[in-house]
């Protein structure tokens, strides 16, 4: 290679470690999407359940709401 040998194979290095990255990338970038997403899901839920607390089995409350709920 006539003394390019370094520069010869550390451009084939580069080469392929930045086609590694990008192969690479678009898996984490999804991980990553895919964790946020169920973390706002799990916030919203929480949320949710802060905002419209459930009544006690057998109080008189659920029972009156179940009389006057629309029947299908």
């Amino acid at each position: 290679m006539d003394g390019h040998g370094f520069y010869v194979w550390s451009a084939y290095g580069i080469s392929l470690l930045v086609i590694a990255l990008l192969v690479v990338a678009p898996f984490r970038r999804r991980r990553r999407l895919l964790s946020a997403i169920r973390a706002g899901q799990q916030r919203e839920a929480a949320a949710a359940a802060r905002r419209t607390p459930q009544p006690a089995a057998g109080s008189l409350s659920s029972e009156k709401e179940s009389l006057n709920a629309p029947r299908a």
